[in-house]
């Protein structure tokens, strides 16, 4: 890291960022297992996002984190910058039908602040505890709906360049739980094109999507769901069917309340988490022939032990 002088990258930055080193990692995320990070950056201006990017050394590995609520942090850390948004892109604007949400913006608050406003199409996402930046770039959704679903425009931020530059939602390339966005790139803002509605209907369907999860979904330190849902069944439904649900490694298990949730004991590892995944993985495609690949990502710096089942943040 010594091709990173911290003091004068704090300079550079003034009051636009917060530049910390050796931050613990696996407490930003909600498995809040894993190792630190070398620098965390949380870019609070426009301005300051640019000037980052003008500073960082070329060949310097880069990722992205919002809550941290699809990322797995190995347990010995990852010795690049990671970069975290807040400050002025936490906004949220909302004129007309369109509604227009900072990269940092928790998806939560965005999708209660639409209901307020009485628009009506972006309900699904308060159970999501991602960012809308996060969500735009994995495609996030729920409850029979997605970002690319009311998505109009977004603009990201080339993280080696500087470069900002504004995309149509087709521009993004979106499949299930995709999009084209790269992992030096870090998308700065959203604009979703929303409809009116009636807002004791939208505060209705919060309530109903809240119950529904709190019912159906365990809490705790787990990612939500582990793994992408195969063409021909519901993961949790096929992990269950092989009579995984309660299968522990260590500090992590399989949830028993829903197979495709694997929790993590407080103070666990992330190394008994990626065991666990490869050995319900495992059984799975022994009794069923289907190969699950997971949602969840690896944040580190050696290749993912399970190879393309489970991708690295920054490959």
């Amino acid at each position: 890291m010594s091709a990173l002088n911290l003091p004068q990258l704090a300079e550079l930055l003034g009051e636009g960022a917060i530049v910390e080193d050796n931050v613990a990692l696996g407490r930003r995320t909600t498995y809040r297992v894993g190792g630190n990070g070398a620098v965390f950056v949380t870019l609070l201006t426009l301005e300051a996002a640019k000037q980052f990017a003008s500073a960082l050394p070329e060949k310097l590995r880069i990722a992205v984190l919002g809550n941290g609520s699809n990322v797995l942090v190995a347990d010995e850390g990852f010795s690049g910058v990671v970069v975290h948004l807040a400050g002025d892109f936490e906004e949220i604007m909302v004129e007309g039908n369109a509604v227009t949400a900072g990269g940092g913006a928790d998806l939560p608050r965005v999708a209660r602040r639409t209901v307020e406003e009485g628009l009506t199409g972006f309900e699904w996402a308060v159970g999501v505890p991602g960012t809308v930046g996060g969500a735009v770039a994995m495609n996030a959704g729920g409850h029979g709906s997605s970002i690319a679903e009311s998505l109009q425009v977004a603009s990201v931020l080339n993280l080696r360049t500087g470069e900002v530059t504004t995309r149509a939602v087709e521009g993004f390339a979106f499949g299930y739980r995709h999009s084209n966005v790269r992992s030096d790139e870090v998308v700065l803002r959203a604009t979703f094109a929303l409809e009116p509605g009636d807002r004791e209907a939208g505060l209705e369907q919060l309530r109903g999507i809240v119950s529904w999860r709190r019912a159906h979904q365990p809490g705790g330190q787990n990612c939500g769901s582990v793994f992408i849902n195969p063409p021909t069944a519901a993961a949790g439904l096929l992990i269950d069917g092989c009579g995984l649900r309660g299968r522990r490694h260590g500090s992590a298990g399989v949830s028993d309340k829903h197979a495709n949730f694997i929790q993590a004991d407080p103070e666990g590892r992330a190394a008994d988490v990626i065991a666990l995944i490869g050995e319900v993985a495992s059984e799975v495609e022994q009794q069923t022939g289907i190969s699950l690949t997971t949602e969840l990502k690896l944040l580190g710096d050696q290749p993912s032990p399970l190879g393309s089942m489970m991708k690295l943040v920054t490959p």
